[in-house]
């Protein structure tokens, strides 16, 4: 009797209170108050310690990045165009793909030579010829052509040759199509390749806030306010022109063309535009952004053809709005005067060249490949350098964006879109492949067939 009198007045244990998880984005943007406060305080300071730790940081979470590049693009390729044969209608959604990637480079390149031409970014600088100089390696049409296609199937990887990676994967990627059951065993290998490389790529994201901290505090540490301040205009430019297209003409594209809420559209995809912002790289963050699109209600076989062709072609920042700023910029320095036609082949090279930056930090081949199609000096280029990472936040940024836009506006056009999970989709797909979310919100997501 009085064992279970005692039982039932025994005070039940609470378990015990879990810490609330910091969301992947706000790691991100303390990451980036910590690396401006660390890199002013180092540049103030002259920290040298401090500076080095930075500089070591930024540059190991890059090259962890880089390190899964080749073999991420050549995989995620050959799968993704072999994944084509799973969507109805494919030759469709890719020329479709392929149009809506050319229509908006067009829109904005035409708003970066726009600002370029009321701004007169080059005006005022200080700066002269005898400031630049002429990169090590130049982009030509040549060159591009004849580049695409690799001597050895090893050199490729080994120098980080996106371009001719994409090619062979593509090739492979057709042969795989045309063989049909044959090929299936190096497809199966091929996809469980791609989701291993992309599991260990999840790892080093999870690494961004730190990365952020590294690459932030040596940007400001090494290149400082003085710096920025004689390319005030053009680095203004750069980001205006990048805003304008991304809170200017992307919600405007999914408003009136996809005809769904914008707004829904950067709660999702949010976290791969914040990501490419810190890691200037739309190869290494090709993970989340799959994630976010997928989240976003693109059916899960076009995004895995649209997200890869992208990363490695889509490039609204680095390969439209950027090179035609710098190439009025350089211009006005080296006192050439434009005309409609090189206004007209400055739109050409960047829809037609875009393949050349490769989803790589930095646009360097781009613009050289834009300033040797113009004739203007190559020595231009390096007018441009110093400034170069701090630019090439934003214009990654957009890019990314607008690779994760693209397939949400075809599939809406195709009636492929699922619109209630378009709708829904807020949460970060970092934090839910860690299992921050807790079990019941995870219960309640949609459930595709």
């Amino acid at each position: 009797m009085s064992v279970s009198a005692s039982a039932s007045t025994e005070t039940p244990v609470k378990p015990a209170r879990r810490i609330p998880a910091v969301p992947f984005w706000a790691q991100i943007v303390a990451g980036l108050v910590l690396g401006v406060v660390l890199g002013w305080i180092t540049r103030s300071y002259d920290v040298q310690w401090l500076y080095t730790t930075l500089d070591k940081v930024g540059h190991i979470f890059v090259q962890l990045l880089k390190l899964a590049v080749a073999p991420l693009v050549f995989f995620a390729i050959l799968v993704s165009i072999t994944n084509l044969r799973k969507v109805n209608n494919a030759a469709r959604l890719a020329s479709r793909t392929l149009l809506w990637f050319m229509i908006t480079s067009l829109i904005a390149v035409a708003i970066g030579l726009v600002i370029g031409l009321v701004t007169n970014p080059g005006a005022g600088t200080g700066l002269t010829p005898k400031d630049g100089e002429k990169p090590q390696h130049a982009g030509s049409w040549l060159d591009f052509l004849t580049g695409i296609i690799p001597k050895d199937v090893i050199t490729p990887f080994t120098e980080l040759n996106v371009l001719q990676i994409v090619f062979m994967a593509a090739v492979a990627g057709i042969a795989a199509l045309k063989l049909g059951e044959k090929a299936q065993p190096i497809l199966t290998l091929s996809e469980s390749v791609l989701e291993l490389l992309q599991k260990a790529l999840w790892w080093v994201i999870r690494l961004a806030p730190l990365g952020t901290v590294g690459l932030i505090g040596y940007a400001i540490a090494d290149y400082g306010w003085d710096l920025i301040g004689k390319y005030a205009t053009f680095t203004a430019d750069v980001y205006i022109g990048c805003a304008l297209v991304l809170f200017g003409v992307y919600p405007l594209l999914l408003a009136t063309v996809a005809k769904v809420n914008p707004v829904q559209f950067f709660k999702g995809a949010w976290p791969a535009i914040q990501l490419a912002f810190v890691s200037r790289s739309s190869v290494g963050t090709m993970p989340v952004t799959v994630k976010v699109t997928e989240r976003l209600g693109v059916p899960k076989e076009y995004t895995s053809f649209a997200v890869p062709f992208g990363a490695t072609t889509k490039m609204d920042g680095c390969a439209a709005i950027y090179p035609a700023l710098a190439a009025i910029f350089i211009a006005q320095i080296f006192d050439v005067q434009l005309n409609i036609g090189d206004y007209l082949l400055i739109a050409f090279v960047s829809v037609v060249g875009s393949a050349a930056t490769a989803g790589l930090t930095g646009a360097t081949v781009m613009l050289t490949l834009t300033l040797s199609t113009l004739g203007l000096p190559l020595e231009g280029v390096g007018l441009l350098m110093a400034i170069d990472p701090v630019l090439d936040m934003m214009r990654t940024a957009t890019n990314v964006a607008g690779q994760a836009l693209v397939p949400v506006v075809v599939a809406a056009r195709e009636k492929i879109l699922d619109v209630d999970a378009y709708n829904s989709a807020s949460a970060s797909p970092v934090d839910d492949e860690y299992g921050v979310r807790d079990a019941e919100q995870k219960v309640t997501l949609p459930v595709t067939a």
